[in-house]
């Protein structure tokens, strides 16, 4: 699996050439540097570690430090590893190279994109499962329009089933989406326009996977 880190700069639109307006997202992708490179001889498996971002030094903690300077680059603030890139990269993902989003992707490819989804803070069942609530005004219904209702039955099973819908926390959840098309590529400038809507706020940090 190949890929690479990115940014998310944010969504627009573009018009196809069948003159269908279609909603992207731009990411900025890359570059990122080679700070490790893992092979079934030492670690078990085939895998190369991508970093991506500058971060300040006095931030960094003394081992990262090291383990970047190995890589004769600066600090970085997202490190990814891609286990079994792809053999075509074979010579290209040396220790310290740096790996652009021209040379992973080409337009018309379809990616996979991981991202942290938006935080909502702790929500009702309506908001966070799709609850419809009690609803009704009538028949001695009293503040209960967005209320979850019964969550179990009385003497039996006298306990509340594991895995029963409630409010909660809600975001901030590692989310895949899959199969975006790449529609456009900027190489002078490290962006990617890809199809659809990408998980998480602006400046999150993306991993596009191949």
């Amino acid at each position: 699996m190949s890929g690479i880190i990115g940014r998310k700069v944010g969504m627009t639109s573009i018009f196809s050439a069948d003159g269908r307006n279609v909603a992207c997202t731009l990411i900025e992708a890359g570059p990122c540097v080679v700070t490790q490179v893992k092979n079934v001889e030492s670690d078990g498996y085939n895998a190369v570690q991508l970093a991506y971002g500058e971060r300040k030094e006095k931030n960094t903690p003394r081992p990262l430090i090291g383990h970047f300077k190995k890589a004769g680059t600066t600090p970085k603030k997202k490190v990814v590893e891609f286990r079994d890139f792809r053999i075509e990269f074979e010579g290209q993902v040396d220790l310290g190279k740096t790996v652009k989003a021209d040379e992973v992707f080409i337009e018309g490819d379809f990616l996979d994109a991981i991202g942290t989804s938006k935080g909502k803070g702790f929500q009702g069942v309506v908001k966070r499962h799709g609850f419809a609530g009690v609803g009704g005004a009538t028949h001695g219904q009293h503040n209960r329009a967005r209320h979850p209702g019964s969550i179990g039955a009385c003497s039996w099973p006298s306990r509340v089933f594991k895995g029963m819908r409630m409010a909660g926390r809600t975001g901030g959840d590692r989310v895949k989406v899959i199969n975006l098309r790449v529609l456009k590529i900027y190489p002078e400038k490290n962006l990617i326009l890809v199809s659809g809507s990408v998980p998480g706020p602006k400046n999150s940090f993306v991993i596009l996977e191949k």
